[in-house]
């Protein structure tokens, strides 16, 4: 067994992300896991730009609530406890809603060529309050 340590904590790439996020990369793929983890925390309103993941992707809410939203248009509330698989290839996006800070652990497994992710797109300020419109007039449970 061997003890990590412990990570810095670092602004997610403004490349990647719209708004204040900090992330603490857990752990990267190496020693034949292609897992990689990362705590990352949002601020009020910040996400993520559009992006899939090769092999899918597991997040888990720790702190406040936020939006994990498909292409498709599903939202879907992440609140702390709560878990939630995206599908490998499935374009989406994730963050905090308005109101509110958001952190969640991302999980994601690299593919043959060692990738875990592609970036595409920054989410619109439509699309982003069109997705804060729909999870008001859901219950978070």
């Amino acid at each position: 067994m061997e003890k990590l340590p412990v990570p810095e904590t670092v602004p997610a790439p403004p490349a990647w992300f719209t708004g204040g996020v900090l992330m603490d990369p857990l752990r990267g793929p190496r020693d034949g896991s292609r897992v990689a983890m990362s705590h990352v925390h949002f601020a009020p309103g910040a996400r993520t730009h559009w992006h899939w993941h090769p092999v899918g992707q597991t997040l888990l809410g720790t702190d406040g609530v936020g939006l994990v939203v498909t292409r498709a248009g599903e939202v879907v509330t992440l609140e702390p406890g709560r878990t939630v698989w995206i599908p490998p290839r499935e374009e989406h996006w994730h963050g905090a809603l308005v109101g509110t800070l958001m952190a969640h652990l991302a999980i994601q497994e690299a593919d043959e060529d060692d990738q875990t992710v592609t970036w595409l797109e920054p989410v619109s300020d439509e699309e982003f309050a069109r997705a804060n419109a729909v999870a008001a007039t859901t219950e978070h449970s």
